[in-house]
């Protein structure tokens, strides 16, 4: 195993250097964590805003219920409710996460030919036919709205918000501008209506920080927002890696049943997750593992 990715410190480091690129943190970043909740689904509290109309009716997707002082919930991955059977936390899911970053003032780098989308991924995702939840910013969305509406339609697919700007919600953060508290909610919203206007469906009501950065001030501003915060238990180590294989390698002795992998649909941040993925996912078929969306490891 290189040891250039399984050294988590030394890659958040390196996030610290490479600003606006698309870079996740890692849970080495200088974070309040909130106690977790066992992952249990629940309605969304009572007076806050409400969820994205596409999560609505029937087949809704699960929230959690809101943390102490009605502070935003915090989903990591699947873990025994409560009383649950046993077998339920032991059941071989996992859910594959992928980012798909865009800062809001990274428009000149698109029209230059950066390329922040990664439709081979997307495909190769369909052709092997895993379900997975793409975490998405507003301003991706309007770089890409054909590929949004198209992710977004996808019933193996699902849309969940990774803010509008991909700036921080807590600092530092890895060189990140700044969201300030007043303007968090509104940077949520702002991402959802840019998935609306993008013609996307499956949108469903879930929010990843950008870096993987937030405080309890985060926590407290986005409760009017009505979203579950997901984050992980996989680092999977994609960002800016050269060799997939290492990658296909971090997540497979990272993954366990009911983990929440994060991994990134941004081809000139993440260039080899694609080819990661085609060893990833047979891999973890072979051991029995299915691939499910976040709404449905939630749902468990």
């Amino acid at each position: 195993m290189r040891s250039s990715v399984r050294n988590l410190t030394a890659l958040g480091l390196l996030g610290a250097v490479l600003v606006g690129c698309g870079r996740e943190a890692v849970d080495t970043a200088p974070v309040a964590r909130p106690e977790r909740t066992a992952g249990t689904a629940a309605p969304a509290p009572q007076g806050t805003a409400a969820p994205p109309k596409a999560a609505r009716g029937p087949a809704a997707p699960p929230t959690m219920a809101p943390g102490p002082g009605g502070r935003t919930p915090v989903y990591t991955h699947r873990v025994k409710a409560a009383g649950g059977a046993a077998s339920q936390a032991a059941e071989k899911v996992v859910a594959l996460t992928f980012d798909a970053d865009m800062t809001a003032d990274q428009g000149p780098r698109a029209a230059g030919g950066e390329r922040f989308d990664n439709p081979q991924l997307i495909a190769t995702l369909r052709r092997l036919g895993v379900d997975a939840t793409v975490f998405m910013t507003g301003r991706w969305a309007e770089e890409y709205p054909d590929q949004a509406k198209s992710i977004g339609g996808d019933p193996r697919f699902e849309i969940a918000n990774h803010s509008y700007s991909h700036y921080a919600f807590a600092s530092p953060c890895y060189g990140l501008p700044t969201v300030a508290p007043p303007d968090m909610a509104d940077d949520v919203q702002r991402a959802f209506d840019s998935f609306r206007d993008a013609g996307a469906v499956n949108v469903v009501p879930y929010f990843r920080f950008p870096g993987g950065c937030y405080d309890d001030a985060a926590l407290r501003a986005l409760t009017p927002t009505g979203v579950t915060a997901v984050q992980w238990d996989v680092v999977s180590g994609d960002a800016f890696a050269k060799d997939p294989d290492a990658v296909a390698e971090q997540v497979l002795d990272g993954v366990r049943p009911g983990s929440l992998v994060v991994m990134h649909c941004t081809r000139s941040a993440a260039p080899v997750t694609e080819q990661a993925v085609r060893r990833i996912v047979p891999e973890l078929r072979a051991r029995g593992y299915r691939f499910v969306k976040v709404s449905e490891l939630m749902r468990g």
